[in-house]
């Protein structure tokens, strides 16, 4: 059984009550939202009533994204968050989205650990004091400064943060990273997008590749999900897809649909 849910990137153009209305028609357990879209985040509507219109429609509020470049910790990054986690308080949310800096600085080892580490130690009492998870996703670019899951793993259990930081196991950058373990356990939920153009190395893929998941799929979607279930998870499996091509479907309840039903077929 996998507990679909649906994040905001992949229906971009969509306002964010059709978002709900979409998710809800789908049978997924909630939502993920973003701050990076070209409208404004819940259009506008107040957090309280943004969080209250998914849970009439008997969705969760997953995740509210982003704190980019978290790990690049400053004053401003505080302020940042802390403006972060009070919407996502106030819209009823679980967690706010953690994302590694990507511009290939404070990538060398030694260096990353630490700054991991400071902006974790920081984090943690604010995520406390929200009652919210912080989900952290490491990034298979080469240029990040967080690829490796094992890396913010250990950081967690350094900080005796287990629980209050999870893991995005996102298969698209689980590829590009080489693969490596998967830490169910740490994993708060997992995104899931396809890549079909043949011939391309992982160094090739980026972001505009990122499709629904079909037979075509070249990630191993099918292989990471039963490895990851097998192993205990029975969290979120949420889409989280960047190609333009998926943005400009003109219906994509009915894509959604199908890339549903090969995976539950397939996994």
């Amino acid at each position: 059984m996998i507990s679909f849910a649906l994040n905001h990137m992949t229906v971009a153009k969509l306002s964010y009550a059709a978002l709900v209305d979409l998710a809800a028609n789908l049978g997924c357990v909630g939502i993920e939202v973003r701050n990076d879209l070209p409208q404004p985040l819940f259009d506008g509507m107040s957090p309280e009533a943004a969080g209250d219109l998914a849970r009439s429609r008997t969705l969760r509020l997953l995740a509210v994204a982003e704190v980019k470049r978290f790990n690049d910790w400053s004053a401003d990054k505080a302020a940042e968050a802390l403006a972060l986690m009070q919407i996502a308080k106030a819209a009823g949310a679980e967690a706010v989205s953690l994302i590694p800096r990507n511009d290939n600085l404070g990538t060398g080892n030694g260096e990353r650990q630490a700054n991991l580490r400071l902006a974790l130690k920081a984090l943690k009492p604010m995520l406390e004091d929200h009652d919210l998870v912080g989900m952290v996703e490491p990034l298979g670019f080469e240029i990040c400064a967080l690829r490796y899951k094992s890396e913010a793993v250990d950081a967690f259990e350094a900080l005796d943060a287990t629980g209050r930081f999870k893991l995005v196991h996102d298969t698209f950058h689980h590829t590009l990273a080489g693969g490596g373990p998967i830490y169910p356990d740490h994993t708060g939920i997992v995104h899931i997008s396809g890549v079909v153009e043949k011939g391309l190395s992982t160094g090739q893929m980026t972001d505009a590749h990122r499709v629904l998941v079909d037979a075509d799929d070249v990630l191993g979607n099918v292989a990471q999900i039963r490895a990851l279930q097998a192993a205990g998870y029975r969290g979120p499996v949420s889409f989280e897809c960047f190609a333009p091509s998926v943005h400009d479907l003109a219906t994509p309840a009915s894509a959604l649909r199908d890339s549903m039903a090969h995976l539950v077929a397939a996994a």
